[in-house]
């Protein structure tokens, strides 16, 4: 399994992204450290990575009450990334489409 799992593109993700113009988001493997992903990160698209910083997010129990009774789950636990590039370098995610 590679570090990058896959770019964030919501809402709030995207509005940082604006504001910031030059730090995207990524969910990354859970034991990647800030040098392999910014390793990983000038591999796959070809620019210069200044900063990364690391969010852990623990997994959140839910509950569904359905006609068959309660249901109870728990959401995955993940690790998020929010790179910073170099002035003037932007990553376009959807060149592919």
């Amino acid at each position: 399994m590679g570090i990058i799992i896959k770019p964030i593109v919501t809402e709030k993700q995207t509005a940082i992204t604006e504001k910031f113009a030059n730090r995207y988001g990524f969910r990354v493997s859970p034991d990647a450290n800030k040098l392999e992903i910014k390793k990983a990160v000038e591999d796959l698209y070809n620019v210069t990575v200044v900063d990364v910083n690391t969010i852990n997010y623990a997994g959140k129990l839910k509950t569904r009450y359905t006609k068959s009774g309660i249901i109870n789950g728990k959401q995955a636990a993940f690790k998020k990334a929010i790179v910073t590039l170099k002035e003037g370098e932007t990553i376009d995610f959807f060149s592919n489409i």
